[in-house]
């Protein structure tokens, strides 16, 4: 891989890195100067031909925190690309007929695929990967050679995936894998074999993607193609619109926000150690002065640990967000002497044995909506039902000790809000806070009874985890 030409600004290696360092912080990762020249100093040590190397140095001297890695590793493909162009070491790809204008030959194609997922031959994997972009990748028909906006070729990683089906080959690799064992294969082995062949595939399916990014960045250039590239953070993407995958790693970021957000209250309290003046005492100590205070007195703190009740909505989407939170409060709950913990859909039910210290927590939410009676009738959300069946049978949680805490949309299926209970509960605890998943634009549209809510309690807009934890901590006992 070369670093000059058009790969470099035109300043060079640093401007370049400099442009790369400008991409992470667009993105929602921090660097410093302290880290950019790190990262300067890696290159001035590492050979850049060895790519691995470079991305682990970089990577080493850019990232802080984790939750970053996946971002920095799709901007390194885009502004330090293992070639340009065609790349060099082209695969011969099969056609039909003798001369190179003949159609690509898939099925041979597909062979030479499955020779190499079976053998595990990365580096001819991915000059195949490069091959393929090429043959079949183009957008249009297969092969086509067609063009795109401005008569600049474009490339379609789905067209070539669609086309080649590289995981319909497992059945052949394994049946290959077994004939050279004589078919005496354990169903452990057999497991073991599969779970491979598919990590394989599923890493040639990257590369397809990966190259036809590269070759649309050298045409629309690297920040257009990051726009659409580079997937969010955890901790940037919205609850509301977050799919299975990306809630799972939201749920493993939990622990390491806990300990930040626990770190920045031992931080507070160390700046908040003195109470209120204590003028009894400033005048005692005044009259050794003339009369003049020179030594103010002043209280000591006795912070307490508050209890804490939350009211959770757990019906659809809403879900996601409320397990979150439940989950990073549970993280902190030894910053409260007492959290209890109501689930509600219809109606309200406790399950802070769910959340207790030491439970299990995996398929919790499942649980939750198995086990407790939160459904009176048709299973739609009822707030004002719900915070109704709280205030009955455990209005006394809430008490002058007590914080409460409610987490959900605020969407009352125009249901009556029920804000006179509300407003009950909210005068007798100590503070309480309403944290609103939706985007503060859309509270009061439709059956969203947030803006009647909101002059009753505090709300809060919590769209994504970094919003959350801002808040969290703000609201922590100090």
């Amino acid at each position: 891989m070369s670093i000059t030409g058009p790969i470099a600004a035109e300043h060079g290696l640093p401007g370049h890195l400099v442009d790369f360092v400008g991409a992470l912080r667009r993105h929602g990762v921090a660097v410093g100067p302290g880290e950019t020249v790190d990262a300067a100093q890696v290159l001035s040590v590492i050979d850049l031909l060895y790519r691995d190397q470079l991305r682990e140095g970089l990577a080493a001297a850019l990232l802080r925190r984790s939750g970053q890695r996946q971002v920095f590793d799709t901007l390194f493909e885009l502004y330090f690309p293992a070639a340009l162009g065609a790349g060099a070491g082209e695969v011969e790809v099969p056609r039909v007929g003798d001369d190179d204008d003949g159609a690509v030959d898939v099925e041979a194609l597909r062979d030479i695929l499955a020779d190499l997922l079976r053998d595990g031959d990365i580096a001819a994997l991915t000059e195949l990967a490069r091959a393929v972009v090429d043959a079949l990748g183009r957008s249009g028909a297969a092969g086509s050679g067609s063009q795109g906006a401005g008569g600049q070729p474009s490339w379609s990683a789905y067209q070539a995936l669609r086309t080649l089906s590289p995981e319909t080959l497992l059945a052949r690799i394994m049946d290959d894998l077994k004939a050279g064992m004589n078919g005496e294969i354990s169903d452990f082995t057999d497991e073991m074999l599969r779970r491979e062949i598919r990590d394989r595939i599923a890493r040639f399916r990257k590369m397809i993607t990966d190259e036809v990014r590269r070759r649309t960045a050298e045409i629309r250039g690297k920040e257009q193609v990051a726009k659409t590239a580079v997937p969010k953070q955890a901790e940037q993407v919205e609850f509301l619109s977050a799919y299975a995958d990306q809630l799972a790693q939201l749920r493993r970021t939990v622990h390491p926000l806990a300990r930040r957000l626990a770190s920045r209250l031992a931080v507070r309290r160390k700046h908040a150690k003195r109470g209120t003046l204590d003028m009894r005492r400033t005048l005692r100590r005044s009259m050794s002065t003339g009369g003049v205070p020179m030594r103010p007195a002043f209280r000591t703190r006795r912070p307490g640990r508050p209890e804490l009740v939350i009211l959770c909505d757990v019906s659809g989407s809403v879900a996601g967000f409320s397990h979150f939170t439940l989950l990073l409060v549970q993280a902190l709950r030894e910053q409260f002497s007492k959290v209890r913990v109501f689930a509600f859909v219809e109606r309200a039910d406790e399950v802070t044995h769910l959340f207790e210290p030491g439970a299990e927590l995996s398929g919790v939410m499942s649980r939750v909506l198995r086990e407790a009676e939160l459904v009176a009738f048709d299973g739609h959300s009822d707030y004002g039902g719900s915070f109704g069946s709280f205030a009955e049978y455990w209005g006394d949680a809430v008490t002058p000790r007590s914080s409460l805490l409610i987490l959900g949309d605020a969407r009352t299926n125009y249901r009556d809000p029920n804000l006179t209970v509300l407003r009950r509960l909210v005068g007798q605890a100590r503070h309480a806070h309403w944290l609103n998943p939706e985007p503060r634009r859309q509270w009061g549209t439709g059956d969203s009874a947030a803006m009647r809510y909101a002059d009753v309690v505090p709300m809060h807009e919590c769209r994504t985890a970094g919003q959350l934890a801002d808040v969290v901590e703000a609201l922590l006992p100090v």
